[in-house]
């Protein structure tokens, strides 16, 4: 099944993302090399694809788990998190009906 992964950053955020960036990316390139992402990006923090300096306020990640408990512990492995750019992971159950 998928799980959305609807990740809130903190204040500030840009330089932890930019440090952290390589880890996280190495992650779901990983998924995506097993068939298992269906999409991932940041939302950035000003109505703009490349915001600058303003920086991004969270990250939507949709990927394919056995289950919310291996979900939810995937999550809790994020170097976004644990390095303090993402305040908050919610994962929920997603089901894709579009396209």
């Amino acid at each position: 099944m998928y799980y959305a992964f609807i990740c809130e950053d903190v204040e500030n955020s840009l330089d932890g993302r930019t440090a952290h960036r390589p880890a996280h990316l190495a992650r779901l390139k990983s998924l995506q090399e097993e068939g298992r992402l269906l999409l991932a990006g940041p939302f950035p923090a000003i109505d703009n694809p490349d915001p600058g300096p303003a920086g991004f306020s969270g990250s939507l990640i949709i990927a394919e788990f056995s289950s919310l408990a291996e979900a939810e512990a995937w999550a809790a492995e994020e170097p976004f998190l644990k390095a303090g750019v993402y305040r908050q992971v919610t994962v929920r159950p997603f089901r894709q009906t579009l396209p």
